[in-house]
Protein backbone atom coordinates (compact mmCIF):
# COMPACT_ATOMS: atom_id res chain seq x y z
CA UNK A 1 0.00 0.00 0.00
CA UNK A 2 2.78 2.42 0.94
CA UNK A 3 4.48 1.71 -2.39
CA UNK A 4 1.23 2.50 -4.23
CA UNK A 5 0.81 5.78 -2.35
CA UNK A 6 4.38 6.76 -3.17
CA UNK A 7 3.81 5.98 -6.85
CA UNK A 8 0.60 8.05 -6.97
CA UNK A 9 2.28 10.93 -5.18
CA UNK A 10 5.22 10.90 -7.58
CA UNK A 11 2.90 10.86 -10.57
CA UNK A 12 0.97 13.84 -9.19
CA UNK A 13 4.15 15.82 -8.61
CA UNK A 14 5.29 15.15 -12.18
CA UNK A 15 1.92 16.30 -13.53
CA UNK A 16 2.00 19.39 -11.33
CA UNK A 17 5.45 20.32 -12.57
CA UNK A 18 4.20 20.37 -16.17
CA UNK A 19 1.31 22.70 -15.37
CA UNK A 20 2.15 26.38 -16.00
CA UNK A 21 2.75 28.18 -12.73
CA UNK A 22 0.89 31.29 -13.95
CA UNK A 23 -2.17 29.15 -14.69
CA UNK A 24 -2.11 27.78 -11.16
CA UNK A 25 -1.98 31.30 -9.78
CA UNK A 26 -4.85 32.43 -11.97
CA UNK A 27 -7.02 29.48 -10.98
CA UNK A 28 -6.87 30.58 -7.35
CA UNK A 29 -7.94 34.14 -8.07
CA UNK A 30 -11.34 35.16 -6.75
CA UNK A 31 -13.22 37.25 -9.28
CA UNK A 32 -15.02 40.36 -8.07
CA UNK A 33 -17.38 41.95 -10.57
CA UNK A 34 -18.43 45.59 -10.32
CA UNK A 35 -21.59 46.67 -12.14
CA UNK A 36 -22.15 50.40 -11.98
CA UNK A 37 -22.30 53.72 -13.78
CA UNK A 38 -19.80 56.52 -14.39
CA UNK A 39 -18.70 56.53 -10.75
CA UNK A 40 -17.68 52.88 -11.01
CA UNK A 41 -16.20 53.38 -14.48
CA UNK A 42 -13.91 56.08 -13.09
CA UNK A 43 -15.22 59.07 -15.00
CA UNK A 44 -12.68 61.89 -15.06
CA UNK A 45 -9.81 59.94 -13.48
CA UNK A 46 -7.17 57.56 -14.80
CA UNK A 47 -8.23 53.94 -15.28
CA UNK A 48 -6.04 52.78 -12.42
CA UNK A 49 -7.52 55.44 -10.12
CA UNK A 50 -11.13 54.21 -10.40
CA UNK A 51 -12.29 52.80 -7.08
CA UNK A 52 -12.73 49.17 -8.25
CA UNK A 53 -9.05 49.05 -9.25
CA UNK A 54 -8.12 50.61 -5.91
CA UNK A 55 -10.18 47.96 -4.16
CA UNK A 56 -8.14 45.31 -5.93
CA UNK A 57 -4.91 46.90 -4.73
CA UNK A 58 -6.14 47.09 -1.15
CA UNK A 59 -7.32 43.48 -1.05
CA UNK A 60 -4.14 42.23 -2.71
CA UNK A 61 -2.03 44.07 -0.16
CA UNK A 62 -3.97 42.24 2.55
CA UNK A 63 -3.16 38.87 1.05
CA UNK A 64 -6.28 38.19 -0.99
CA UNK A 65 -5.83 36.85 -4.53
CA UNK A 66 -8.48 38.72 -6.46
CA UNK A 67 -9.25 39.65 -10.04
CA UNK A 68 -11.26 42.82 -10.53
CA UNK A 69 -13.74 43.10 -13.40
CA UNK A 70 -14.86 46.71 -13.81
CA UNK A 71 -18.24 46.65 -15.54
CA UNK A 72 -18.98 50.31 -14.95
CA UNK A 73 -20.47 52.21 -17.89
CA UNK A 74 -21.26 55.93 -17.84
CA UNK A 75 -24.96 56.70 -18.01
CA UNK A 76 -26.08 53.24 -16.91
CA UNK A 77 -29.46 52.83 -15.22
CA UNK A 78 -30.96 49.98 -13.22
CA UNK A 79 -33.05 48.80 -16.17
CA UNK A 80 -29.82 47.39 -17.63
CA UNK A 81 -28.70 45.66 -14.42
CA UNK A 82 -29.79 42.09 -15.08
CA UNK A 83 -28.57 42.15 -18.69
CA UNK A 84 -25.19 43.42 -17.55
CA UNK A 85 -24.92 40.72 -14.90
CA UNK A 86 -25.88 38.02 -17.39
CA UNK A 87 -23.20 39.19 -19.82
CA UNK A 88 -20.46 39.10 -17.19
CA UNK A 89 -21.38 35.70 -15.76
CA UNK A 90 -18.90 34.27 -18.28
CA UNK A 91 -16.13 35.73 -16.10
CA UNK A 92 -17.32 33.41 -13.30
CA UNK A 93 -17.48 36.02 -10.54
CA UNK A 94 -17.58 35.00 -6.91
CA UNK A 95 -18.83 38.39 -5.76
CA UNK A 96 -20.93 41.07 -7.46
CA UNK A 97 -20.74 44.67 -6.29
CA UNK A 98 -23.97 46.22 -7.55
CA UNK A 99 -23.65 50.00 -7.63
CA UNK A 100 -26.45 51.34 -9.83
CA UNK A 101 -29.21 53.84 -9.18
CA UNK A 102 -27.64 57.29 -9.31
CA UNK A 103 -28.86 58.01 -12.84
CA UNK A 104 -32.31 56.67 -12.02
CA UNK A 105 -32.46 59.12 -9.14
CA UNK A 106 -31.48 62.02 -11.37
CA UNK A 107 -34.25 61.07 -13.81
CA UNK A 108 -36.85 60.55 -11.11
CA UNK A 109 -37.42 56.90 -11.98
CA UNK A 110 -40.20 55.52 -9.73
CA UNK A 111 -38.76 53.85 -6.66
CA UNK A 112 -40.71 50.64 -7.24
CA UNK A 113 -39.16 50.36 -10.72
CA UNK A 114 -35.66 50.83 -9.34
CA UNK A 115 -36.34 48.12 -6.76
CA UNK A 116 -37.69 45.69 -9.34
CA UNK A 117 -34.75 46.23 -11.67
CA UNK A 118 -32.15 45.69 -8.97
CA UNK A 119 -34.04 42.69 -7.59
CA UNK A 120 -33.86 40.97 -10.98
CA UNK A 121 -30.10 41.45 -11.10
CA UNK A 122 -29.66 40.18 -7.55
CA UNK A 123 -31.83 37.13 -8.22
CA UNK A 124 -29.80 36.29 -11.32
CA UNK A 125 -26.55 36.56 -9.37
CA UNK A 126 -27.82 34.38 -6.53
CA UNK A 127 -29.14 31.78 -8.97
CA UNK A 128 -25.58 31.48 -10.22
CA UNK A 129 -24.16 31.27 -6.69
CA UNK A 130 -22.63 34.75 -6.84
CA UNK A 131 -22.49 36.68 -3.57
CA UNK A 132 -23.82 40.22 -3.77
CA UNK A 133 -22.77 43.47 -2.13
CA UNK A 134 -25.46 46.07 -2.79
CA UNK A 135 -24.29 49.68 -2.63
CA UNK A 136 -26.92 52.23 -1.73
CA UNK A 137 -27.28 55.61 -3.36
CA UNK A 138 -28.86 58.93 -2.40
CA UNK A 139 -30.28 61.79 -4.42
CA UNK A 140 -30.70 65.53 -3.99
CA UNK A 141 -34.07 66.81 -2.78
CA UNK A 142 -34.95 68.62 -6.01
CA UNK A 143 -37.56 65.91 -6.72
CA UNK A 144 -39.14 66.32 -3.31
CA UNK A 145 -38.44 65.09 0.20
CA UNK A 146 -40.78 62.11 -0.15
CA UNK A 147 -39.00 60.77 -3.22
CA UNK A 148 -35.60 61.39 -1.63
CA UNK A 149 -36.50 59.36 1.47
CA UNK A 150 -38.16 56.56 -0.49
CA UNK A 151 -35.22 56.31 -2.89
CA UNK A 152 -32.69 56.02 -0.08
CA UNK A 153 -34.80 53.47 1.79
CA UNK A 154 -35.37 51.16 -1.17
CA UNK A 155 -31.78 49.88 -1.16
CA UNK A 156 -31.95 48.91 2.49
CA UNK A 157 -35.30 47.19 2.01
CA UNK A 158 -34.01 45.25 -0.98
CA UNK A 159 -30.87 44.11 0.84
CA UNK A 160 -32.96 42.84 3.74
CA UNK A 161 -35.48 41.08 1.52
CA UNK A 162 -32.84 39.41 -0.64
CA UNK A 163 -30.48 38.77 2.29
CA UNK A 164 -27.41 40.25 0.63
CA UNK A 165 -24.52 42.31 1.98
CA UNK A 166 -25.22 46.02 2.06
CA UNK A 167 -23.41 49.33 2.36
CA UNK A 168 -25.91 52.16 2.83
CA UNK A 169 -24.18 54.79 0.69
CA UNK A 170 -21.49 54.24 -1.94
CA UNK A 171 -20.28 57.84 -1.60
CA UNK A 172 -20.10 57.87 2.19
CA UNK A 173 -17.52 60.45 3.29
CA UNK A 174 -17.11 61.70 -0.28
CA UNK A 175 -20.40 63.27 -1.42
CA UNK A 176 -20.51 67.08 -1.18
CA UNK A 177 -16.84 67.27 -0.18
CA UNK A 178 -15.24 69.66 -2.68
CA UNK A 179 -11.79 68.29 -1.92
CA UNK A 180 -12.84 64.77 -2.92
CA UNK A 181 -14.92 65.57 -6.00
CA UNK A 182 -14.35 66.93 -9.47
CA UNK A 183 -15.60 70.34 -10.52
CA UNK A 184 -19.02 68.95 -11.47
CA UNK A 185 -19.64 68.08 -7.84
CA UNK A 186 -20.96 64.63 -8.81
CA UNK A 187 -17.96 62.51 -9.67
CA UNK A 188 -15.18 61.69 -7.19
CA UNK A 189 -11.64 62.72 -8.00
CA UNK A 190 -8.67 60.40 -7.43
CA UNK A 191 -8.67 61.04 -3.67
CA UNK A 192 -12.42 60.50 -3.52
CA UNK A 193 -12.04 57.18 -5.29
CA UNK A 194 -9.50 56.13 -2.68
CA UNK A 195 -12.00 56.81 0.10
CA UNK A 196 -14.70 54.82 -1.69
CA UNK A 197 -12.26 51.97 -2.28
CA UNK A 198 -11.38 51.71 1.40
CA UNK A 199 -15.07 51.58 2.36
CA UNK A 200 -15.91 48.98 -0.29
CA UNK A 201 -12.85 46.84 0.48
CA UNK A 202 -13.87 46.75 4.14
CA UNK A 203 -17.25 45.31 3.19
CA UNK A 204 -15.79 42.86 0.67
CA UNK A 205 -13.40 41.39 3.22
CA UNK A 206 -16.44 40.14 5.09
CA UNK A 207 -17.44 38.13 2.01
CA UNK A 208 -14.01 36.78 1.05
Amino acid sequence: MSRLIALVTASFLILLSTFPSHALAQSSERVILFIGDSITAGYGVKKEEAFPERVGEILTAKGHKVKIINGGISGSVTAEADKRVRWFLKTKPEILVLALGANDGLKGTPVEVVKKNLAQAIDLAKENKVKVLLAGMRVFENLGADYTRAFQQVFKELAQEKKVAFMPFLLEGVALDKGLNQSDGKHPNAKGNEVIAKNVARELEKLL
